[in-house]
């Protein structure tokens, strides 16, 4: 069961996620803001509560899997391996310096801590089931985890692997769609519109839990129901803001793969470090 003091550290890390990913990317430099941001409550949840992940045996057999489908997103995923533990954090500032570990992109030769080489859009979850295949034939209880863009699912194979992970019944998948509404060039809906989603999702045989994807306690619960769920994969369909806790990115396609001012940055800073010193005043 998880108590207020687990959820309010919960949100405590996912605003050291955020304030990681605006370090990274630092000023005058392009760098994921959005889309990172707005799953910064899903990771905080998945590597501080959910996923069953050893930072001292990074390849232990019975660990569950994650894959950010959404490979973009990297710097989400780097900041949260280094606040647990699977490289030192220092590492977070040389993100794509030559020779470094963290390039833009996830790499699992790399990186301690990540499973698949992800980025081409539309992969992720065909590695999931493949993952999740691998288990059932090791008659191993991990479970797989994956997070995909709403922009992301624009790509055919996404569907595919909807298909063929209700058909094979892959009850240990979880899919999480980041579904904040804009990609690259602007909103999902002006591009290609994938709704209804949860009506198609459920059409191809899943099980489909929707919540705010900032709420930590409605996280909690759909990562709980889906643990529980028997028979069909699920998906968690988790309202997002793209761009959450940056003022000037929330929103904005812009931010997509944005540069920063020095004066954005240190807005930037100054807000995340506000929003967290308001979180550890909370009684």
């Amino acid at each position: 069961m998880t108590t207020a003091a687990n959820l309010k550290e919960l949100q405590q890390q996912a605003c050291r996620l955020r304030r990681h990913i605006i370090r990274m990317v630092g000023v005058g430099k392009a760098g994921h803001i959005g889309g990172s941001c707005s799953c910064a409550d899903l990771m905080a949840a998945l590597y501080f509560s959910v996923l069953r992940v050893d930072p001292a045996q990074p390849d232990k057999p019975d660990r569950d899997r994650f894959i950010l489908s959404k490979g973009h997103a990297a710097l989400v995923l780097y900041a949260a391996l280094a606040e647990r533990g699977f490289f030192p954090m220092a590492e977070l500032d040389r993100l794509k310096h030559l020779g470094a570990r963290l390039q833009g992109h996830p790499d699992r030769l790399k990186t301690p801590g990540v499973e698949a080489n992800t980025g081409s859009l539309g992969q992720g979850l065909s590695i999931a089931n493949g993952l999740a295949l691998a288990a059932r034939l090791d008659r191993s209880d991990h479970r797989v985890y994956v997070i995909l863009g709403d922009g992301e699912i624009n790509e055919g194979q996404v569907w595919e692997a909807a298909m063929f992970a209700a058909f094979q019944r892959l009850d240990h998948v979880v899919a999480i769609l980041d579904r904040n509404g804009l990609q690259a060039m602007g909103s999902t809906r002006a591009r290609l519109d994938s709704e209804p989603l949860g009506e198609k999702w459920r059409a191809f045989g899943w099980f489909v839990i929707e919540i705010d994807g900032h709420d930590l306690g409605e996280i909690m619960e759909a990562f709980d129901q889906a643990r529980a769920h028997r028979g069909s994969p699920t998906l968690i369909l988790a309202n997002t803001i793209k761009g959450k806790g940056v003022s000037f990115a929330e929103n904005n396609p812009a931010f997509h793969n944005g540069t920063m001012t020095q004066e954005q940055y240190d807005l930037a800073n100054r807000e995340l470090d506000e929003a967290l010193l308001a979180l550890q005043d909370q009684p």
